[in-house]
């Protein structure tokens, strides 16, 4: 054989340039993805000074639970308040001085809830004579 001539297909030497060929390729693509992997770890340590890789996204999902949760706050204290209007309400009633009898003032309106139908002696409900028949 002389130096011209190509080695066939199956020759060690042809096998063992191909691998070394595959090899170098593999290395090249494991060394492109590390060097993108490392671009990306950067991004993330910059956007991120505490080190946490998440705390953007840890973020903004308490920022949306503390809105809801100032939303059932308010809702809350509003509640609150109006059931506080309606005891101080009912405290104010109950410590009024009960009477006996109801005064029937001039109009024919009694002091207390109602008006006094002169004819029947019973309490007008607010309905008409229509709506009692």
């Amino acid at each position: 054989m002389s130096d011209r001539e190509p080695l066939p297909d199956s020759h060690p030497l042809v096998q063992l340039a191909q691998l070394v060929r595959l090899a170098g390729e593999e290395l090249s693509n494991f060394r492109r993805r590390a060097i993108q992997a490392e671009a990306r770890l950067r991004e993330y340590e910059s956007s991120a000074r505490s080190g946490d890789l998440f705390a953007e996204q840890r973020a903004a999902q308490l920022e949306v639970e503390n809105a809801e949760l100032r939303a059932r706050l308010s809702f809350a204290t509003d509640e609150t308040r109006a059931v506080l209007a309606k005891v101080r309400f009912l405290r104010q009633q109950a410590e009024r001085p009960v009477t006996g009898s109801m005064p029937v003032v001039a109009n024919g309106q009694a002091s207390g809830r109602g008006t006094v139908d002169g004819e029947r002696g019973k309490r007008d409900t607010g309905r008409s004579s229509r709506d009692t028949r």
